[in-house]
């Protein structure tokens, strides 16, 4: 696994969680689990998926791994706070899963393969402890789908720096327009991927409030020290790049993304 680009910090965290509450409906919808199904949790990190999930199938019992203990330390807090049974928690590197083959009816993985020298690997591994007939649902987003005005050269800049930035650590921040041919090289069937949109304009303050300044423009934010220090950019560059991606969450701006569901079965 390459290193996590966004770091494991308060602010992270805290980024984690507001993407998670704002995008609820557009990455949780249609995603329910019988009573009585074992789903494997893929890279739960600090469990911002892991609570609804858990809250919306919840008789189904859940597995929830991640290859950071400090993450999983504030997972299970979390859990913990919101008095949720139906979750187990465990330490484990997706590339080295410590479960017997069949043992999962389903498995859900989010913002995870965009991390990952060889999501490919990965996908046959989770295929091998998901049961015949069994589900994956796959969740990423793509950072090459950003779109915003008013539009500035200088904020452009700064959303490519991330996206090389991840590129230099061994991720891919494009992997969600490549998730159809990557499960399908991993054996996986009757794949069905549905693009996710977001859009955010004045009209919308949660929205804008929630995933422009909380996560996208936050995001992109988390970078800059890695990018400056590589000389990708010049600070001062920098500074101008995000004084001008703030705009497009004011009066007149407006954004733009695209996230991918992925479903497909073993």
């Amino acid at each position: 696994m390459s290193k996590y680009v966004h770091g494991y910090t308060g602010k992270e965290n805290k980024r984690l969680f507001d993407q998670a509450v704002t995008l609820t409906d557009l990455f949780h919808e249609g995603t329910r689990y019988k009573k009585g199904s074992k789903v494997l949790e893929a890279g739960c990190g600090v469990g911002a998926q892991t609570k609804i999930l858990a809250k919306n199938s919840p008789g189904a019992h859940f597995t929830s791994i991640d290859i950071s203990g400090d993450s999983l330390k504030k997972a299970r807090k979390t859990i913990k706070s919101l008095k949720i049974k139906n979750v187990r928690f465990e330490q484990a590197d997706i590339l080295s899963l410590p479960f017997k083959n069949n043992s999962f009816d389903h498995i859900f993985v989010c913002f995870v393969l965009e991390h990952l020298k060889r999501p490919q690997i990965a996908l046959k591994n989770l295929k091998g402890v998901l049961k015949k007939g069994g589900t994956i649902t796959v969740i990423e987003g793509d950072h090459g789908t950003s779109l915003f005005s008013p539009y500035s050269d200088a904020a452009m800049k700064t959303i490519l720096c991330l996206i090389e930035y991840q590129r230099r650590l061994g991720g891919d921040s494009l992997i969600g327009r490549k998730l159809y041919p990557v499960l399908k090289k991993s054996g996986f069937k009757k794949i069905n991927v549905i693009p996710r949109p977001v859009y955010a304009d004045s009209s919308l303050p949660d929205m804008v409030e929630g995933f422009t300044k909380k996560t996208y423009i936050a995001m992109v934010k988390g970078v800059r020290e890695a990018s400056i220090k590589s000389k990708m950019i010049s600070k001062k560059q920098w500074e101008k790049g995000i004084k001008d991606l703030k705009k497009t969450s004011g009066k007149n701006g407006v954004f733009y993304y695209t996230f991918f569901k992925a479903a497909a079965i073993k």
